[in-house]
């Protein structure tokens, strides 16, 4: 008789990877993707002003900061998986509640999924630096944002059409990606992350590493990175929505234009060999530079509504060139050991800008007109050029090199051991 052998395959988990985590980032674009331009609209409909919808995203960005910051103290005592799967769950119920037409409903909607995004998003950066080592990062950013380019380019368009077509329609299918998120992450088996050192002390307390984090200007730079760039988009998703109802385009401009910008992110190989060839740098700067640029003149009073859509849509795909490029500062210089709570502070990006994003908007509605927000926001792109400007001229150029075979990329570091 022969012996009977369970398939490796059962009896041990395949490693995570590059493409696996590209995937989940994919699925979770479709669940967002659909629903990023319908929200701006519909929180306009029920409210009927820009400056109170401003003042429900400045609140529910609050609330998301804080829950963000409280993520990698819950996970001390509940299992990472558990939290990334409520996360999930939470943004199928946020969907749903979402469907009920009623101010209250469509602002408890809104808050949910926000709320949903930031928890699964500290968990999945936390499982990427478990499982990507260092040297592989430049390669994630740019899979993660080809994968989500089919989610992030159809899906503002096609919710908009769909929410003008039939109501429930972009809620059910934003619903459905949340459940295939949580069927893919079982599939993958993440568990709960690697543990890097055992502790016997108690939890810490959740903002105490606040002081790790500001005793490391790298990480600092790296993160206020990332909240202009997200206030960038932020301008860009809700209130170019808002700015075309206003003008008499209708509530479809502000998805079709979405779509039509995140097409550009099929263009993110191209944008990684520019980043190999010049520089991390050289990227992060243009990419500031000319978005900044384009939104300031987006603003400019003497421009008709239709110049300022065209400049925004322009300034918009040298965002998706931040996107590739600027989160590699903060993430090249966490340390493996602080992985989770870098991880957070992080994910804290997108709910700093969802604050400062609508807060400075409210205050900008006070005396000028929608337009001044996009001024503000393109003053606030090109200040960080000049940041920018302190980044080291070769930062990341070994991790993220250009090799045809990964195992030569592997031979070229030297720190390939402690990145893992």
């Amino acid at each position: 008789m022969h012996e009977r052998r369970i398939p490796e395959w059962l009896r041990h988990a395949p490693a995570p990877s590059v493409r696996g985590f590209a995937v989940l980032a994919g699925t979770e674009a479709v669940a967002r993707g659909i629903l990023i331009s319908v929200f701006p609209v519909v929180m306009y409909t029920a409210l009927g002003d820009a400056r109170v919808v401003s003042k429900v995203y400045f609140v529910v960005g609050a609330i998301s900061l804080l829950i963000g910051l409280l993520v990698p103290y819950l996970i001390r005592f509940i299992p990472r998986r558990w939290v990334y799967m409520a996360g999930t769950l939470t943004f199928a119920l946020g969907a749903s509640v979402a469907l009920i037409q009623s101010p209250l409903a469509a602002i408890a909607g809104l808050a949910l999924t926000t709320f949903a995004v930031v928890t699964t998003f500290v968990c999945f950066n936390a499982y990427v630096l478990d499982h990507i080592a260092k040297i592989e990062l430049g390669r994630f950013e740019t899979s993660r944002l080809f994968y989500s380019a089919a989610g992030w380019t159809a899906g503002p368009a096609l919710g908009t059409f769909l929410y003008s077509w039939w109501r429930p329609a972009p809620f059910l299918i934003a619903a459905i990606a949340a459940g295939v998120m949580l069927l893919i992450f079982w599939v993958m088996r993440l568990g709960n992350g690697k543990l890097i050192t055992k502790s016997r002390r108690p939890p810490a307390n959740p903002l105490a590493y606040f002081g790790r984090f500001l005793a490391q200007p790298r990480l600092v730079t790296g993160w206020i990175f990332a909240v202009v760039r997200s206030c960038g988009w932020w301008v860009y998703v809700v209130y170019l929505p808002i700015f075309a109802v206003q003008n008499g385009f209708g509530s479809q401009l502000g998805g079709i234009a979405l779509s039509t910008s995140n097409a550009a992110l099929f263009l993110t190989p191209l944008m990684l060999r520019f980043m190999q060839r010049r520089s991390v740098r050289a990227a992060v700067r243009t990419g500031f530079l000319v978005s900044g640029l384009l939104f300031a003149v987006a603003g400019a009073p003497q421009f008709g509504p239709a110049l300022t859509v065209a400049c925004l849509m322009a300034g918009s795909v040298f965002l998706i060139l931040l996107d590739v490029s600027a989160g590699l500062p903060f993430l090249l210089a966490v340390k493996p050991s602080e992985r989770t709570e870098m991880s957070a502070i992080y994910a804290s990006f997108r709910d700093v800008s969802g604050i400062l994003t609508p807060g400075a908007a409210w205050l900008v509605l006070l005396v000028a007109p929608l337009s001044g927000v996009f001024v503000a926001g393109g003053a606030a792109l090109i200040a960080t050029w000049g940041l920018a400007g302190k980044l080291h001229p070769r930062l990341g150029q070994a991790r993220i090199s250009a090799e045809p075979a990964p195992g030569s990329q592997m031979a070229r570091v030297a720190d390939t051991t402690a990145a893992q």
